[in-house]
């Protein structure tokens, strides 16, 4: 599953339809995942987030327990329709809620490393969709509301200190939720700068007049937030600022928007 997160709920029905039993979905989507809290000991067990599964929606029909999670670090560029050019990297890091190393998510590993991919298979897969989402939460927005690359954003002081204050904030949330953080934060923003001249996706979303990808990386943020108690006042900024901006290039779908009101059955051969 590569879509957009605010497209999947629409998909939902059609991706149920093409399941068994035994059939794994990788959600190789950025931001929180709409099944983060299954198989996740702790107060917090199966917990559904309505920023990006409003009515659990994915949760009912694609279901927690054939997900298979992902962390996809290429970064592209759009130059053209159709025409895409890889930046860097290569890796896509997999992981089982549990934290498992099943026989489905090793054979997955293994077919990604044929194909001349790195492939790890991590036993904390939130830990590193936290990594990922440090930068999705900070930049992707910044830059939809500058116009600014990655390069920009992490030279210039200011959005690099507002991007820093998001990221610390996030970070006591994620570590409230048992999150193990490798690096820490100024190493995150580090990286983010050694990428260069590159534009976010939501930046190339914005350009593009095509969806922000707003809840699954800012607002379900603010909802884990809200969720542990622990104050986001630099992430709430910018988000009513991100959400603003793309309302008015007519720019931002609501998951709850994209999801039909009622399953469409497909039908799939026997």
């Amino acid at each position: 599953m590569c879509l957009k997160a605010q497209a999947v709920p629409a998909a939902a029905a059609g991706i149920a339809c093409l399941c068994d039993t035994d059939t794994a979905v990788v959600m190789a989507v950025n931001g929180v995942p709409w099944w983060y809290f299954h198989a996740l000991p702790g107060p917090y067990a199966e917990t559904r987030l309505t920023s990006v599964d409003p009515g659990s929606r994915q949760w009912d029909l694609i279901r927690p327990e054939r997900v298979i999670g992902a962390v996809v670090y290429p970064a592209c560029e759009v130059v053209a329709p159709g025409v895409v050019r890889h930046l860097a990297g290569d890796r896509f890091s997999l992981g089982e809620p549990s934290g498992a190393k099943s026989e489905r998510v090793q054979r997955l590993a293994e077919a990604l490393r044929a194909a001349g991919f790195k492939a790890p298979v991590r036993s904390t897969i939130r830990d590193e969709l936290w990594v990922k989402l440090w930068g999705n939460l900070s930049f992707n927005p910044l830059s939809a509301l500058t116009g600014a690359t990655l390069e920009t954003l992490c030279r210039t002081p200011g959005t690099r200190a507002v991007a820093r204050a998001m990221m610390v904030e996030a970070e006591a949330i994620g570590r409230a939720l048992g999150v193990s953080f490798p690096v820490d934060v100024d190493q995150r923003i580090a990286g983010a700068a050694a990428v260069g001249a590159h534009k976010t996706s939501m930046l190339q979303d914005l350009e593009r007049g095509r969806a922000l990808e707003i809840d699954a990386l800012v607002t379900a943020v603010q909802e884990l937030g809200r969720l542990t108690g622990l104050p986001t006042p630099t992430i709430d900024i910018v988000l009513a600022l991100v959400q603003l901006r793309a309302a008015e290039a007519d720019c931002y779908l609501l998951a709850a928007e994209a999801a039909p009101t009622k399953a469409t059955p497909i039908a799939v051969p026997p």
